[in-house]
């Protein structure tokens, strides 16, 4: 990639940008080399997916409950491994040796997959179903940690709904590609073109880094280019010490209890509506198509532009406001068609709004908790609002509530999940004002000098 192909005058990428998201040609190379690293990594990831699934779904549908405390239980086990990483090497070392780390998992997976019977095939199932649940949320959350270093804030607001919609056209190719490839050459080959993709990932983090000098920004004089150091538990005692981190560490909660009460809501509706397997994969799909579509178009068209024009404030409310506003319908109507509104309404606020608004929250934290602490917070949090929600559920549903007396209680949530998010987006947009990280007051508030 020629820098003069970025230049203002006679460039072709920046001219073809420009005509959908409001770029600055220094700015071209960068968000280039991170649109094929996210559009990698998802389409690695979704390619990924339906296997796991499957594999999941082979060892018991009644299983999948503790498949999910299995998950939650890596998670915890793998974070502080991931901290010590960070804290040893630089961030395209550690993001090598990472990624890397989940492809000589998956070459084991091919092998064990190919040489075990059927009952042994049961329990990789098992096993990898774990896996995939934990490589997502990490190689995710490495992507979105690598890219808040490099862009700040004001960049963020322009760029990173461009960078979800690379995620969203990766999941959209990965989903095809699985689709028409895994009768004709098998799961195996498909798990080979993972570990490529997830190549491909790496080369363009690594191109990234050498080019991020032109976006470094002064925060507490450290060079990214160096091992950030610090403890490998940091990313927990920060994020329980910061008053911010903890405020998006709720909304993580908020955000993961709400969206599997859906879930469970939705497993019930298909079931109850559609007789026929068939019939309930096609619910699923239509949904997901209309999720897709509406979600790449608003990522590509609307996300930066709003986010501009209404702030980070108002644009993370999104998401919980549509849940507020969702959950009191399907209390009122619990019918399929006011659920399929909801789900798709609700989930592409939250893909094309809410994920890139929630990671510009991030551009005001320090270093080291934009890898540490926003990597316990994106899996560990993240998967405990699974473990809070199923349970929770299975609790409610033993007190006699149907659809909509869950619905009724997922109202106040989504209540308090909006009052958090204005907080959280009120403190973020007056932290820039200030050129001052929430997250440093926070911790020199409560840390004893």
């Amino acid at each position: 990639m020629r820098s003069d192909a970025a230049g203002a005058e006679g460039g072709w990428a920046y001219r073809a940008l420009r005509r959908i998201i409001d770029i600055r040609p220094a700015e071209v190379q960068a968000l280039a080399w991170s649109w094929l690293y996210v559009f990698a990594l998802f389409l690695a990831y979704f390619v990924l997916r339906p296997i796991r699934d499957e594999l999941g779904v082979a060892g018991g549908v009644r299983n999948l409950p503790w498949l999910f405390t299995g998950t939650l239980l890596a998670m915890l086990a793998a974070n502080p491994l991931f901290a010590y990483a960070v804290r040893r090497w630089p961030r395209e070392k550690f993001v090598a040796i990472a990624y890397r780390f989940f492809m000589l998992n998956l070459l084991v997976f091919m092998l064990l997959l190919m040489l075990a019977g059927p009952e042994q095939h049961v329990w990789i199932g098992r096993a990898f179903f774990i896996w995939v649940s934990v490589f997502n949320l990490f190689v995710v959350s490495v992507f979105w940690s690598f890219v808040v270093d490099v862009f700040d804030a004001e960049q963020g607001k322009r760029l990173f709904g461009f960078l979800a919609a690379g995620a969203t056209l990766g999941g959209l190719a990965g989903s095809s590609l699985t689709s028409g490839l895994v009768e004709r050459i098998g799961q195996n080959w498909l798990l080979l073109a993972s570990i490529v993709l997830l190549e491909v990932a790496v080369f363009a983090s690594g191109r990234l880094s050498r080019i991020s000098d032109a976006f470094r920004r002064p925060v507490q004089g450290a060079d990214p280019h160096r091992a950030l150091g610090g403890g490998i538990f940091a990313g927990m005692t920060h994020t329980f010490r910061s008053p911010y981190l903890l405020g998006i560490a709720f909304f993580m909660l908020f955000y993961s209890v709400t969206s599997t009460f859906l879930y469970v809501q939705q497993l019930s509706i298909a079931e109850a509506a559609f007789p026929s397997r068939a019939a309930r994969t096609a619910f699923f799909a239509d949904i997901d198509f209309w999720v897709n579509l509406l979600t790449l178009f608003v990522q590509i068209f609307l996300t930066g532009r709003l986010m501009n024009w209404l702030g980070v404030a108002l644009t993370l409310c999104a998401l919980p406001l549509f849940s507020v506003l969702g959950f009191a319908a399907l209390a009122a109507s619990p019918g399929v068609g006011v659920f399929v509104v909801v789900q798709v309404a609700r989930r592409v606020s939250n893909f094309a709004l809410a994920r890139p608004t929630r990671e510009v929250l991030f551009t005001s934290v320090p270093r080291e908790d934009r890898y540490k602490a926003k990597n316990f917070i994106d899996t560990v949090v993240y998967r405990g609002g699974d473990q809070v929600a199923v349970w929770s559920h299975a609790g409610l549903l033993a007190l006699g509530m149907g659809m909509t007396g869950i619905a009724v209680v997922a109202v106040p949530l989504s209540v308090a999940w909006l009052a958090l998010s204005f907080w959280l987006g009120r403190r973020q947009e007056r932290a820039v004002a200030l050129a001052e990280p929430p997250a440093v007051r926070d911790q020199a508030a409560v840390v004893p000098s």
